[in-house]
């Protein structure tokens, strides 16, 4: 049976955690999921002063690191659909003192509301699989993007390796959905629904053929952490 990915659901599963995401991700990741922000800007840098789109930007995290990165050439634009998410997000940027630069927007992945060729970057983490049509989302992607930009994708896979795979596997579906529901206490099940849907997704070049299909081009992956993050990069 498949995750539903509807947006009414995903809203409000991601709304309900939202207060406990950032310790969560952190706790449940060993603090992984930093250095794989900082392997994503240091990949993809910005170049020049045009804006950066960073995209089911949730509290923010990658678009901050976009704006350190970044300092005060450009403008960051973090968005997201669920709002309870853009609040902590909200508080974080003003904690960072970094409202001058950093806009963060409700809007949907699937249907933006930017011009076509406005940013040199668009950036996603751990929310493409959650798209309930991700090509879609691909292809609003390549649209904003101004010729010569690039796509940064950021997600979850499973190790190659088939003895790290057999026990991060039993991690991932056994151990993180009973411990992150437990402290996240919420009603939808989103610790349950995060392995499900990462077996789910894509991965791999089955991922890359996806994207280079919405119109990138010289798309290259890699696995990071033994496979269990991939960083996906394309060039309109």
């Amino acid at each position: 049976m498949s995750v539903d990915k509807s947006g009414k659901n995903v809203r409000q599963m991601f709304g309900e955690i939202a207060a406990r995401y950032d310790l969560l991700n952190h706790l449940l990741s060993l603090n992984v999921d930093r250095w794989w922000r900082w392997r994503t800007v240091r990949r993809v840098p910005p170049e020049g002063d045009a804006p950066i789109l960073d995209l089911c930007t949730g509290t923010a995290d990658l678009a901050l690191a976009y704006c350190r990165a970044s300092g005060a050439r450009t403008t960051v634009v973090g968005a997201d659909f669920c709002h309870p998410m853009l609040v902590v997000g909200r508080e974080k940027i003003a904690r960072a003192r970094a409202a001058d630069r950093l806009l963060l927007v409700e809007a949907d992945v699937q249907f933006l509301p930017f011009r076509d060729n406005l940013f040199q970057i668009t950036s996603i983490a751990f929310g493409l699989r959650n798209v309930a049509d991700a090509d879609r989302a691909l292809h609003e992607m390549v649209r904003v993007l101004r010729p010569g930009g690039r796509a940064a994708i950021l997600e979850f896979s499973m190790p190659t390796f088939a003895p790290l795979r057999a026990i991060y596997g039993l991690y991932f579906r056994r151990v993180l959905p009973r411990l992150g529901q437990w402290l996240a206490r919420n009603r939808q099940g989103a610790y349950n629904y995060l392995p499900a849907s990462v077996a789910e997704f894509d991965s791999g070049e089955a991922l890359a053929r996806r994207i280079r299909a919405a119109g990138f081009a010289q798309v290259h992956y890699q696995p990071l952490s033994f496979g269990i993050g991939t960083l996906y990069v394309g060039t309109k």
